[in-house]
């Protein structure tokens, strides 16, 4: 796990950051870009990518690490797990995201994913088939406690620092949104006991449109009802306090809505996703920060003249860790190449708020 001396000396370690590079996350401080590692083919020459890729991420100022066990069908999970075993930097310095949600197949997709789900989770009693969601999602409890457990070992930790349940928005296809928030209240106080139980430090929720709709929106889910959730899942679970601390959704030049929609009631008003988080103290972790590649090749002039960066990707990295309550920028990188560029961003300072908000005038 993360700690809080083990953090604080890997900053120190790396005094030629900008000021604000490094951010705080409870008692540690993470750096404000991370790794990501959902891209990529599930390959063995594509592990190996990782497997360097992340080493130099961690060994060069960048001790954020996310991924999922639906990433690369499982596969990215363990190639980040020997990383951090491989690499210099203590795994007290490292701080490790991962996400259960999808079902995920083993190191590569099944020639009949139906029958492997069907083998692997519903004759196996880990899931009902009416609790999948189009038939490859859930956020059931003890689907997402056999998930966590699966996670672990892939990873070969014996805590987490943060656990996501992974877009859960997609249950409101299938699922009232009532009924949505009610399996969200009873997976929470599962991964609260799972938090007492030390296997976890924190958990959260990973999105990708809920969070940035309106209201009426068929994706929508209100950040307040959450956090009310997560305070009950709290109580039912016996905890002081709820461990729900983080949540993630998309962030970049191109789609600025946690910004830009008021979405969510608070006693000020409504509020955009970002200043609802910040003003909640959670963190916030901005997946898509560059697009998934197309802001590395071109970013708007207008916006790409008020940036500090060498290249267009460090550019959009800073536009998306300029953002109000933005604790990391996530930035999928397989190759050393891209590490050392996305780390370079980090010697330029980020927008001030002024210049922040003036982007959107």
């Amino acid at each position: 796990m993360a700690t809080k001396s083990a953090t604080w000396a890997y900053r120190d370690s790396f005094p030629s950051f900008a000021r604000t590079y490094f951010r705080r996350y409870s008692d540690c401080i993470i750096s404000s870009i991370g790794l990501g590692t959902y891209l990529g083919d599930p390959t063995d020459a594509v592990d190996e990518q990782y497997h360097a890729a992340i080493i130099r991420a961690l060994d060069h100022g960048i001790n954020v690490v996310d991924t999922a066990i639906n990433y690369r069908h499982q596969r990215s999970e363990r190639v980040v797990g020997q990383a951090i075993r491989d690499a210099d930097a203590d795994r007290e310095s490292v701080f490790v995201a991962t996400k259960g949600g999808f079902v995920p197949f083993d190191t590569e997709r099944s020639d009949d994913p139906r029958a492997y789900i069907e083998a692997e989770y519903v004759d196996s009693g880990i899931i009902e088939p009416d609790r999948l969601a189009r038939g490859i999602h859930s956020i059931d409890p003890d689907f997402i406690d056999d998930q966590l457990d699966r996670s672990l070992a892939n990873l070969g930790l014996d805590v987490l620092d943060l656990y996501y349940v992974h877009n859960p928005e997609t249950q409101l296809q299938t699922t009232s949104r009532e009924e949505v928030y009610d399996e969200l209240e009873a997976t929470f106080a599962r991964l609260e006991e799972r938090a007492m139980a030390g296997d976890i430090r924190h958990y959260g929720l990973a999105t990708w449109e809920c969070f940035r709709v309106s209201p009426d929106h068929d994706s929508y889910l209100s950040l307040s009802e959450i956090i009310e959730r997560a305070r009950a899942a709290s109580d039912t679970a016996g905890t002081n306090a709820t461990h729900f601390r983080a949540i993630q959704l998309p962030f970049n030049v191109h789609m600025a809505d946690a910004f830009t929609v008021d979405a969510h009631e608070s006693s000020e008003g409504m509020k955009s996703a970002l200043e609802f988080a910040h003003d909640s103290g959670l963190n916030v972790f901005t997946s898509a920060s560059i697009g998934q590649g197309e802001l590395a090749r071109e970013i708007p002039e207008a916006i790409a003249a008020k940036l500090s960066g060498d290249t267009s990707a460090q550019r959009a990295i800073n536009f998306a860790r300029s953002a109000p309550g933005v604790t990391t920028s996530l930035v999928g990188t397989s190759t050393t190449a891209h590490v050392d560029e996305n780390v370079a961003a980090g010697t330029f300072e980020p927008m001030g708020a002024r210049a922040f908000d003036a982007t959107f005038e």
